[in-house]
């Protein structure tokens, strides 16, 4: 009966997700529904999925609509119907065209006209395909018009949006929010009619009892339309079949490839390497994976040719086909990785691949993907859906009642009494709440790309967001649900840094024996890198500079490739969670500690002491001590990952587990135990070849970091720093004796620049400095530097306020004059010579030079100065302390003060606000001290309730100090912010900025 029904994929209009309208048709014995979203298929291939659930044959279509303007609604006669229109719909969705007023000529799709449309359209003729949709309200003109003759192509058209008052509500407030305009404000025709509502068979035949054929027309074009995908179990291989145009052609390219891997990657190829590699390429080839490696490889190669730097990680880490294929560089062997997490018998889909590049090399490799492999509109990226978050939408919904500003923060903060709110608030709130997790609009997946077989359009259409990539509908579940893998192609700045590194330092030090980056194992065994890592030297170095993983580095005693491996994935949350990171230390550090370890889990974990650390150890235990078969196994492992769709599955496994090990005669309160830590960690940790993936990588940037320390501080500026701000990695250049100058006219770029020992920092770390300024300053010294200021007037179009900027930073120091003078000077020429002759670059201005008193300028300003425009000082930031330094411990002094309390002085580096298990607030506090030592301090709920670590700047800091695994950690009792002197830009007597001596060079 009803062939124009809407979801709530129908943004900002449809209020119903697509299980709700199917549970609507089996709630009204309906046998058949037509899905037709307004210009979307987003929701289609779930529709089809649940609708075979619920034993209702699904109709895709599409109701095409410029803007509110419906055009015709459209349905597939089947899958080659369902391309398409996804082929109209998108080439309109990529070109932001309107759609033509009549439909082109489908050959395997209806169109159907609105009664209205097709009178507006004066369409006498209708082809086989096309047909008139007659609504409720048409009735009664039907019978007067010239389509009361045209029997056979009328058809039902019952538009559903929503399903009760509340829902037509929502819909209103949709439409208001798209159009940004006041509720009070939206228009009628903006708006569907409040009866778009799913009626009762029995309603629909009285009230269409004079026109019977109507219905059976409406019956008849539904029966005419089948469209099927498979799903899950069933499903069909969608991905790009061959790459060298046969399977047999790629298996033969692939045995070629791995045995030239063989030889590059090996010394020595020993039996154990040849019986996994046959191994794995028997079940490759036989589950059907061979193009899926072989796209992988043709991507690497790309990125080979190109020089760009990669990281390949994931489940896949654990192959060693990929690790021959260079697609990864962590080798399975030495790592004894499980083959079992790569892939078995029972694994349906493709292991996982997250290639890694640098930001702007990813775009480029994006671009190869879709030349190299869409030429027949088979590549797309992974879509994903924004959905109303509670306090977004409580923003949006107050726009939309006229709410002030203060007052929509107020809601939106969730600081309030819910008794006091007036009714349009508690409205608002209701509203909120109704509107969480429903789409608002289509996005992109972080990094996937699909590469079918099929025109991608077979699936859903695409749209074209900002980076011009074709983009799908649908999410990665749905995705896989049908059989399309993504490919996993990401962006990372860590890479960039190691790129950009190795470039710096073969410019800086063009003598300097640089070492293979992408050849990783002789850092493993470089011992000056191990001790560095044991000492937990790390900052800027990729997933090891936290303040968590420095503590457990220092904890752990990391000094190996191995350990480091581990530590990678025992620093995520669900390891910690579990308690298991706490036992795993002590089992690392106490050999005699691990014979507490469970018989079976120690058997199965060796490596790990018995202890679960790495995602396949869910696995193995469920398949080794749970007695569950592999696939059920890793049922478990996705279940609890938030990844698997059918919880009814993962609760079977759940059971199976338990019961198979109670039957196996395991104590209950041991099952009970080893369920805790599964449930509580299996979601959050990685499988062991991602977190090898991730030591490689911390091994090449701290390769560089060890040797070529100034060098990768500045590639770490350049990338966007880390996990801390730019002013900790200029400070670790200091610490590893660089000389920092600011921006200079003369010397600097708009990145960070370095000169033998002397950085110079970039242009771009100017706040307020354009980018226009910045090229003007470099393009403009091309052929000669700047000599005087006059000179630099001349050749640079600045204006008055980026030229202050410069001045005041210091960038015109090269000139030979202080800022003041500087200063005096661009204000006086300002004022005094006219705009036009400043712009003139022809001539030689003539300009007065003038005698002016000498100015001084003390550290103390410049040290301001820097903080205002580049959000920190150069000098120690212990300079601007107002009171005497010399009472505080230092850093180094710690391990004599061992359960004492003591004072220390810290410039906040970071803070983590954090929460116990019974919800009470604490912080962990990362400082420097006077000497530019790392603290790190915990302060514990009583203490964070009275004492807040709450802005940047100095601290007086009172506590114990408590060590544990030979990590120091102050116990903070007392923490107070430290007042700076005065700024003398301001002071008004020079008593004002008097201070105590301290060296400001560190």
């Amino acid at each position: 009966m009803y062939l124009n029904c809407h979801s709530f994929f129908s943004l900002r209009y449809g209020t119903l997700s697509e299980v709700q309208l199917l549970d609507l048709a089996v709630d009204y014995k309906l046998d058949t529904i037509a899905l037709t979203d307004i210009n979307s298929t987003s929701a289609g291939l779930n529709f089809v999925r649940k609708a075979k659930e619920k034993k209702v044959k699904p109709v895709l279509g599409v109701d095409f609509r410029n803007g509110i303007e419906q055009c015709y609604v459209c349905l597939a006669k089947n899958n080659e119907g369902y391309l398409e229109l996804n082929n109209f719909l998108a080439q309109h969705l990529h070109n932001k065209t309107n759609f033509p007023e009549t439909a082109p000529a489908f050959k395997n799709a209806f169109t159907i006209y609105a009664f209205e449309r097709a009178l507006e359209l004066d369409k006498t003729h209708f082809s086989e395909n096309e047909f008139i949709g007659i609504g409720i309200h048409d009735l009664n003109k039907l019978r007067f018009s010239q389509y009361s003759t045209y029997h056979d192509k009328l058809v039902l058209l019952l538009p559903v949006s929503f399903n009760s008052k509340r829902d037509f509500n929502a819909h209103r407030l949709l439409r208001a929010i798209d159009l940004n305009c006041l509720l009070s404000k939206l228009p009628k025709e903006a708006q569907a009619l409040p009866d778009e509502l799913m009626f009762d068979p029995k309603k629909i035949k009285n009230l269409f009892e004079e026109f019977p054929q109507i219905l059976l027309n409406t019956q008849a074009l539904l029966k005419q339309c089948s469209i099927d995908f498979k799903f899950a179990k069933e499903r069909e291989n969608q991905n790009l079949k061959t790459v060298f145009g046969s399977e047999q052609k790629d298996y033969k390219h692939l045995l070629a490839l791995c045995e030239k891997g063989l030889k590059e990657r090996y010394d020595e190829i020993t039996p154990k390497i040849r019986e996994r590699l046959e191994r794995e390429l028997t079940l490759i080839k036989k589950k059907d994976f061979v193009s899926f490696f072989l796209i992988n490889w043709k991507i690497i190669e790309y990125a080979r040719s190109q020089d760009y730097f990669y990281v390949g990680r994931g489940s896949g880490a654990n192959s060693i086909v990929a690790y021959l294929l260079r697609i990864t560089d962590v080798d399975p062997i030495e790592l004894d990785l499980y083959f079992e997490r790569f892939l078995n018998e029972y694994r349906s889909s493709p292991p996982d691949f997250d290639i890694d590049f640098s930001t702007w090399d990813r775009e480029d490799v994006t671009a190869y993907i879709f030349k190299e492999f869409g030429k027949n509109n088979q590549v797309a990226l992974l879509g994903s859906y924004v959905t109303f978050k509670h306090s977004g939408a409580v923003r949006e919904l107050g726009k939309v009642f006229g709410l002030p500003k203060t007052e929509i923060d107020k809601l939106s903060s969730g600081q309030f009494n819910v008794s006091d709110l007036d009714s349009i608030a508690q409205l608002i709130l209701k509203y909120a709440a109704y509107f969480h997790k429903k789409p608002n609009y289509l996005s992109i997946h972080a990094g996937g790309i699909l590469i079918s077989d099929r025109p991608i359009h077979y699936f859903s259409a695409t749209h074209l967001p900002p980076k011009d990539f074709p983009t799908v509908q649908f999410d990665m579940h749905i995705a896989e649900d049908v059989g399309l893998c993504k490919f996993d192609i990401l962006g990372q700045r860590g890479l960039g840094k190691i790129k950009d590194a190795v470039s710096i330092i073969k410019k800086n030090q063009p003598e300097a024996q640089l070492l293979d980056i992408r050849n990783p194992k002789p850092f493993f065994k470089d011992p000056k890198i191990n001790a560095m890592i044991a000492r937990a030297e790390c900052i800027g170095c990729f997933y090891v500079e936290s303040p968590a993983m420095r503590m457990l580095l220092k904890k752990l005693a990391v000094s190996d490739y191995q350990t480091l491996v581990a530590a990678s994935s025992i620093i995520r949350p669900g390891v910690a969670k579990s308690g298991m990171m706490r036992e795993y230390i002590l089992r690392h550090r106490n050999p005699e500690r691990r014979k507490e370890a469970h018989p079976v889990l120690w058997n199965i974990m060796p490596d790990t002491y018995g202890i679960m650390v790495y995602q396949e150890d869910v696995i193995k235990v469920a398949h080794h001590y749970a007695k569950l078969t592999l696939d059920e196994a890793d049922v478990l492992r996705r279940g609890m990952s938030g990844k698997f769709r059918s919880r009814a599955e993962f609760q079977y496994v759940q059971d199976k587990f338990r019961n198979n090990c109670l039957a196996n005669g395991e104590p209950e309160e041991v099952v009970n135990e080893i369920w805790r830590q599964i449930e509580s960690f299996a979601g959050y940790a990685f499988a062991k070849g991602h977190s090898a993936s991730y030591a490689v990588e911390s091994y090449q940037s701290l390769y560089l970091k060890c040797y070529f320390p100034l060098e990768y501080m500045v590639a770490t500026l350049n990338n966007g720093g880390g996990f801390y701000k730019a002013e900790f990695y200029v400070h670790e250049a200091k610490m590893h004796g660089a000389t920092i100058e600011p921006p200079c006219i003369n010397k600097s770029q708009i990145e960070t620049t370095i000169y033998d020992k002397t950085i110079y920092l970039g242009f771009q770390h100017l706040e307020g400095l354009e980018k226009k300024t910045m090229l003007n300053i470099i393009n403009n010294r091309v052929h000669a530097k700047y000599t005087s200021y006059d000179d630099f007037i001349q050749r640079v179009p600045v204006s008055l306020e980026q030229q202050e900027l410069l001045i005041r930073i210091g960038a015109l120091r090269s000139l030979g004059k202080d800022k003041r003078s500087l200063l005096w000077e661009a204000h006086y020429k300002e004022n005094t010579i006219p705009e036009n002759e400043l712009q003139q670059s022809f001539f030689k201005i003539s300009l007065h030079d003038f005698t002016l008193p000498k100015f001084h300028i003390s550290q103390y300003e410049d040290a301001f100065d820097y903080m205002e425009l580049l959000g920190f000082s150069f000098f120690n930031p212990f300079f601007l302390m107002k009171e005497s330094p010399h009472k505080y411990i230092l850093a180094r002094e710690l391990p004599e003060y061992i359960d004492q309390q003591v004072k220390v002085a810290g410039y906040l580096v970071t803070c983590k606000n954090t929460k116990t298990a019974t919800g009470l607030r604490m912080n962990f506090g990362t400082f420097l001290d006077l000497e530019g030592s790392w603290l790190d301090t915990v302060l514990f709920p009583e203490v964070a309730q009275r004492s807040a670590i709450y802005a940047r700047g100095l601290y007086h800091i009172e506590a114990k100090v408590t060590t544990e695994f030979d990590f120091i950690t102050l116990e903070v009792s007392k923490i107070k912010r430290l007042p700076y002197i005065t700024d003398p830009r301001f002071a008004t007597s020079p008593s004002d900025t008097k201070t105590h001596s301290l060296k400001t060079g560190s």
